[in-house]
């Protein structure tokens, strides 16, 4: 019967709280450096929220602009920004129906999380310029090397 149980289950590594905080603390860092305010929203492989924080005098849009870009990431497995305008580019259908799922952004600022091959989820970070959250999100990832 174990045997039988290993054909229709799956395991999946996911990003735990303790990783979660380390991750928002050097995203923090790296904001407080370059003089910005963000929001940091971090997500386990399923989409679920694990870690959330808005800096004092983040914008208000970076919230749920933040919660976006972590979705997409995780979603799609991809970063937002620049990864996913090439993907789209050259597709009008694809440029134009994108646009219109519930919870798109192309912002970047978005990056899965990816350890020994897996996706464990992602972080979605906004307050400043796309490519400003950008550094951060990657300074966030910076733990894992």
């Amino acid at each position: 019967m174990e045997n039988d149980l290993l054909k229709i289950t799956t395991s999946k590594m996911t990003i735990t709280h303790e990783a979660a905080s380390a991750m928002a603390e050097e995203a923090i860092k790296k904001a407080m450096e370059m003089n910005l305010a963000i929001s940091i929203c971090i997500l386990d492989n399923a989409g679920n929220l694990i870690h959330f924080l808005r800096m004092d005098n983040a914008p208000l849009i970076s919230i749920e602009t933040s919660k976006k870009k972590a979705s997409m990431a995780v979603g799609f497995g991809m970063p937002t920004g620049d990864a996913w305008y090439d993907f789209i580019k050259n597709d009008p259908l694809l440029m134009n129906g994108a646009q219109q799922l519930p919870g798109f952004i192309l912002l970047g600022g978005g990056l899965p999380i990816n350890i020994d091959g897996h996706l464990c989820g992602a972080i979605g970070i906004s307050g400043g310029h796309y490519k400003q959250d950008e550094i951060c999100a990657k300074q966030a990832l910076s733990i894992f090397s």
